[in-house]
């Protein structure tokens, strides 16, 4: 079968499209064959720097896709041989992600996708999606799972609601009853995180950001999902309403975080941060169980017309869909895996 392997750290150079033995699943585990790859920041960033060292025979990166489950192990239901799924965290402490043909898994990293639900959809869940309800589950107030009204009488702020988790807190905050405002820094991401479902839009490039923020949030922002946090951190502290939490997923190079104490301390502000891979367990199979009825109930979708433009790209052309990632496209990176996808 054909994969994508690097044998080194480095730019995208070191991504090579090889010929691998198929690998049976052991037990416990299912083997997808994978029709879509999706690639996220944390793939070029693990690519680029790594967490150690490399294995002589390669890593397969890419911890999003979807595909069809062709073989299971030992201990997994036989029923499952066919089923489309969606895939999360394929490539965690893990030499296999998504950029072949076929991965063996844990059978719990392979989810069921719903009917209707494309494979580009499935492959632009994971990472994105799980950060996202991992933002909007952290609040000590609010509800450790999403779903219709979880989230009403509530203000999300989405910080950069053009980006892909930015969408999918969108859309998912929207799913949840919430009154939904998002920040963004042209008319055309604009156009994007208004097409997603927020409620409100506004250009933090334009002056008076923290009023127009104010009019659409009279009683202040309960929950900020965050992807800037040293660049709004002042914004944050003046529309945040009290016991508000800011949930920071990201952040832009290696600035460090300044805040001021008394002011935070007095609105009994939290700053929670977060990352997908290190997070509760129980909060993953929550997020999986949440986002999955979700993108059944059509509350989380892809496309140009949903918010979030898809770029293809194949699977011989990995290393320009790692670099478009990193370059900052607007939109979701998706490689088509399968010679027929």
């Amino acid at each position: 079968m054909r994969a994508i392997v690097y044998a080194r750290n480095g730019g995208s150079e070191v991504l090579q499209l090889v010929e691998r033995s198929r690998t049976d699943p052991g037990p416990g585990q299912v083997r997808v064959r994978v029709a879509v790859s999706g690639v996220n920041p944390t793939d070029w960033k693990t690519r680029h720097s790594g967490n150690g060292p490399v294995s002589p025979s390669g890593l397969v990166p890419n911890q999003d896709g979807a595909g069809v489950v062709d073989a299971v192990g030992a201990g997994v239901d036989p029923a499952r041989v066919g089923e489309r799924v969606w895939i999360w965290e394929a490539a965690w402490q893990r030499p296999d992600g998504t950029a072949q043909e076929e991965v063996v898994l844990p059978a719990r990293q392979a989810v069921p996708l719903p009917a209707g639900a494309s494979f580009d959809l499935g492959a632009s869940l994971g990472i994105p999606a799980m950060t996202a309800h991992r933002a909007l589950t952290v609040h000590p107030q609010g509800p450790a799972a999403l779903g219709p009204s979880a989230l009403a009488g509530r203000t999300v702020l989405v910080a950069g609601g053009a980006g892909a988790v930015g969408h999918a807190a969108i859309e998912l905050a929207r799913w949840s009853g919430a009154n939904v405002v998002s920040t963004v820094s042209s008319p055309e991401k604009a156009a994007l995180a208004a097409a997603a479902g927020a409620h409100h839009v506004v250009n933090y490039r334009e002056p008076a950001v923290a009023a127009a923020i104010g009019k659409a949030a009279p009683d202040g922002v309960h929950l900020v999902v965050e992807v800037n946090p040293a660049a709004n951190a002042e914004l944050n502290q003046q529309v945040l309403a009290p016991n508000g939490v800011v949930a920071i997923y990201a952040r832009t190079g290696d600035e460090q975080l300044t805040v001021p104490v008394r002011p935070l301390m007095a609105a009994n502000a939290c700053l929670q941060f977060i990352l997908v891979y290190t997070m509760p367990d129980t909060a993953k199979l929550q997020a999986v169980t949440d986002i999955t009825a979700a993108a059944a109930a059509g509350a989380l979708r892809v496309g140009t017309d949903a918010g979030l433009p898809l770029h293809r790209f194949r699977l011989d052309q990995t290393a320009a869909a790692h670099d478009a990632v990193e370059a900052g496209v607007v939109g979701k990176v998706l490689v088509d895996v399968t010679r027929n996808p």
